[in-house]
């Protein structure tokens, strides 16, 4: 197995150069050099069986890695009960997706803890999983992986505790870890090579070394306030960060090969390949 690298969503410059369907994607990202695709839904799963098979054929003749983005509105931690049976619906549209794509992996957001305790959400967010797993078991989906995202404010839960308490649920999902949301929600933390290495060990300690070795991972820089992240950022940001290089250093020292989907805001592309590069450069 080799790291991948790829973009989430579709570049301003695959539109500029005059392309519209997202089936035309794995192409124009093979012709890039880039290997993965995280196919976006986050205001809902609005692709067609039909379409999906087009992106998948697609994807299949120029060796690209497909995943889905699932809805933003999805809500783990709620104590609605109505809410949380709504957001288990949205993962199975969403792994019904992945499947047609011949993928495995739905990225699935946490939540907002609202006026619940951090520990109470959590506990919701357990009972919320533990039930989409049951459904998509009982749908034929039992393959598809559900990555929990590390999250970027701080009033939301998804800290890498609790997405790595989350994962421990189940030996199918694993952690999708938004090195941006992380620096976000932690003001700037990530600021050296040493606090990157907390959070591969912390994954290596309590979820073993498989799901390290393949995690899956969203990066960009953000810019963030005093409640974390505020908005996606390009490369050319030099003040809010977090850096790729350390990233790509500690994946190259622990042989280690995650997904990195880049989500730059509208060079996403662009800086996925900056990424590949680096790593490809450590690497000798």
């Amino acid at each position: 197995m080799t790291a991948k690298f790829g973009a989430a969503g579709n570049s301003d410059s695959f539109y500029a150069e005059g392309h519209k369907a997202s089936e035309e994607m794995p192409k124009w990202l093979h012709e890039r050099g880039l290997d993965a695709y995280e196919y976006q839904c986050g205001n809902g799963v609005r692709c067609g069986e039909q379409t999906a098979r087009k992106i998948a054929a697609q994807a299949k003749e120029y060796d690209i890695a497909l995943s889905v983005h699932s809805p933003y509105y999805i809500n783990l931690a709620t104590e609605d009960d109505e809410k949380r049976l709504g957001s288990v619906n949205y993962i199975l549209q969403s792994a019904q997706l992945v499947k047609f794509f011949e993928g495995e992996r739905v990225v699935v957001h946490c939540g907002a803890l609202c006026k619940l305790t951090r520990e109470q959400a959590l506990e919701y967010a357990k009972n919320t999983l533990t039930l989409a797993r049951s459904a998509m078991k009982e749908n034929g989906l039992e393959k598809v992986r559900l990555c929990i995202e590390t999250m970027g404010k701080i009033n939301q839960l998804g800290d890498l505790n609790e997405v790595i308490e989350l994962c421990a649920l189940d030996e199918s999902f694993l952690p999708c870890i938004d090195f941006g949301h992380l620096n976000a929600r932690t003001l700037g933390g990530l600021k050296n090579k040493k606090d990157f290495e907390v959070i591969f060990d912390s994954i290596e300690n309590r979820l073993g070394f498989d799901r390290l070795n393949c995690f899956h991972s969203h990066f960009s820089k953000i810019e963030y306030t005093k409640g974390g992240e505020k908005k996606h950022l390009t490369f050319d940001d030099t003040v809010y960060g977090p850096d790729f290089e350390p990233v790509a250093e500690i994946m190259a020292k622990r042989k280690i090969a995650p997904t990195i989907i880049c989500e730059s805001s509208g060079t996403q592309a662009e800086d996925a390949l900056i990424m590949k590069n680096i790593y490809k450069n450590i690497l000798g």
